[in-house]
């Protein structure tokens, strides 16, 4: 059974306001250098995951 796993990625989230019972703000990726503004929390984890899903990964067995 093969095993991803990412080496650590870190992330500044800023959270600039609240409305609707979610945050808007930034999240600056550190390792990919990268900076984008979310409307939602749930679009702040899919930026998140879409970080991850763009760097290679290395495979563990």
């Amino acid at each position: 059974m093969k095993q991803m796993s990412h080496k650590n990625n870190n992330f500044i989230i800023n959270i600039k306001e609240t409305q609707n019972d979610t945050w808007q703000g930034s999240i600056q990726w550190i390792e990919g250098k990268k900076e984008e503004n979310f409307r939602s929390a749930l679009e702040m984890i899919k930026l998140i995951d879409s970080a991850l899903n763009d760097q290679a990964p290395y495979h563990k067995e």
